[in-house]
């Protein structure tokens, strides 16, 4: 897809930007889906230091797998 007058391509982004997860500004294609390196590293601090977590329930009945019924 090259203008054979000019000899330059139009290049076409590879996914539409989207808001960044931490601070709402578009995301940038060397960071997606976040828009700076900054805000990449936020979220990794997050994961790594435990504050996204999977909620558990604690249900009795089914955590043993006993029938009692």
């Amino acid at each position: 897809m090259s203008d054979p007058k000019t000899g330059s391509a139009k290049v076409e982004p590879l996914r539409k930007p989207r808001p960044c997860p931490e601070c709402g500004r578009p995301s940038v294609r060397e960071s997606y889906p976040f828009c700076s390196e900054r805000c990449r590293n936020v979220d990794l601090s997050r994961w790594l230091n435990g504050s996204y977590a999977i909620p558990v329930s604690e249900d009795e009945t089914k955590a043993g797998g006993d029938d009692q019924g």
